[in-house]
């Protein structure tokens, strides 16, 4: 059980509690294939839609091993994303949406405070901002478009309001999202595990999916045992990308956190006492936050050569994270008098990004019975809130607005099989960082490194459109 991501510790050291691995045949009404947020969340509506319903829940190691227990625990809105959203989903829908998510934010802590979840919530907003003349003004499309709506999710700030918020003078301008927060994301994901068990969902552990057999009804065969089930859905994550039609419309690539030993009275004398998350308009996104006893959180999202060739997962992204001196770069130009901050270790995870940065949902190679959900590409603690209200009605065979929602949409083949992934990936890669560095120095980047990088994803955050 010993994990060398922080947050999976953490979380142990107070419930370690594991449940047992699946034996012989179950019969269910739903089996749901991923103990994360998106599978635990599913689990949880389900049986407060319909307690009577049999859900079964199966995680090939413990609930919060992966990306959802490993992340930087950002619980953002899809306001960022918002004209991605319109160009894939319509302005409507793009709207609704986003409101949804940001609703969700709100909606997490309130079923913190309700369960007993000590998850650290603390919603204090979001700050994005330029480090860099190249990347003022990223959110401009974005609030433009809004404010001619009359929807105002983010607040413009001085340079001197952006200075004194993020407690640094490295920054050029940014702004404020109020809907925003964080959470120690490996508590979160254990506190709904136990929110799932009380509501009588059965949750086995340890129980890696060896098969999917697409069969009337579906079939989910693991080391020691199956379950039928009339409905299945597949909240996987990275692991998504085992099947074959799912990973033309993703890659898996790596994230990168790291954290410094408490500080509390250093960061005090800096100003930074509350929990703003803050991250920079990057491509390659930087971001960096606080923890309530005193750490330092720092983050890079695709900067390592990480890649699960093939789709296939495995170990390639556990253990400690390669990228630490450039975070550590990242945090001294930012506060410089933390240079001499002892790092407290560093982990990496598995990131399912798809081409426009946001999710797919829908039904597997078209089987009325097996639903997924895929591609949240980093930003998925509070979205997949929102998005767990999407694959219950498509479990529930429902015509409403969330079963019609546009991110139930065909999986699209933006990304060419293997091994011209592999050398696509770290060909994009090595142009972003030659990008980034050079707009970062106050350089006009190289034409070749221009090129290959307008072929990266869409990050965390992001004002281009899909035809930019």
């Amino acid at each position: 059980m010993a994990s060398p991501c922080h947050w999976i510790a953490q979380a142990l050291a107070e419930d370690d509690a594991v449940s047992p691995a699946l034996e012989g045949e179950h019969k269910a009404d739903v089996c749901i294939v991923g103990g994360g947020y998106l599978g635990l969340w599913t689990a949880i509506r389900l049986k407060q839609e319909d307690p009577k319903l049999d859900v079964v829940l199966i995680e090939q190691s413990f609930c919060g091993s992966g990306p959802s227990g490993r992340n930087g625990g950002y619980v953002l809105s899809w306001w960022a994303k918002y004209q991605t959203m319109k160009k894939v989903c319509g302005t409507a829908e793009a709207i609704r949406l986003c409101q949804a998510s940001a609703r969700s934010v709100d909606e997490i802590g309130r079923f913190c405070a309700s369960h007993g979840i000590d998850a650290e919530y603390r919603r204090d907003g979001w700050l994005w901002l330029a480090t860099c003349a190249a990347h003022d003004g990223a959110w401009s499309p974005i609030m433009d478009d809004l404010e001619r709506r009359q929807i105002h999710p983010f607040e413009r700030l001085t340079p001197d309001e952006v200075s004194a918020r993020a407690h640094s003078r490295a920054h050029v301008t940014g702004v404020f999202e109020p809907t925003a927060a964080t959470v120690q994301p490996a508590k979160l994901v254990r506190g709904l595990r136990r929110v799932a068990i009380k509501l009588g969902v059965q949750v086995f552990e340890n129980t890696p999916m060896t098969r999917l057999v697409r069969s009337y009804p579906p079939v989910v065969e693991t080391p020691r045992g199956r379950v039928v089930a009339s409905k299945v859905a597949l909240a996987m994550n990275a692991w998504t990308a085992q099947f074959a039609e799912i990973r033309k419309a993703i890659a898996v690539i790596g994230s990168d956190v790291m954290i410094t030993e408490p500080m509390p009275e250093r960061l005090a004398e800096l100003g930074y006492t509350d929990g703003v998350p803050i991250s920079d308009s990057r491509t390659l996104v930087s971001a960096w936050r606080n923890t309530p006893d005193g750490r330092l959180v720092t983050g890079r999202g695709g900067v390592s050569c990480l890649h699960a060739y093939g789709g296939r997962v495995g170990t390639t992204f556990d253990g400690r994270s390669t990228q630490e001196k450039g975070m550590r770069e990242i945090r001294d130009l930012l506060y410089p008098g933390l240079k001499d901050a002892p790092t407290a270790t560093s982990w990496s995870g598995p990131v399912d990004r798809s081409k426009s940065g946001l999710p797919f949902l829908g039904r597997l190679g078209g089987h009325r019975d097996i639903v997924f959900g895929v591609g949240f590409s980093g930003n998925g603690v509070g979205p997949t809130h929102a998005c767990s209200r999407i694959l219950c009605s498509l479990i529930g065979d429902k015509q409403d607005e969330w079963a019609k929602s546009g991110l139930v949409r065909p999986l699209t083949y933006d990304f060419p099989p293997e091994p011209i992934r592999h050398l696509g990936v770290w060909l994009v890669r090595k142009a972003m960082i030659a990008k980034e560095e050079a707009e970062m120095a106050g350089r006009k980047p190289g034409a070749i490194a221009n090129y290959f990088a307008g072929f990266a994803p869409n990050m965390l955050a992001s004002g281009k459109t899909l035809d930019e």
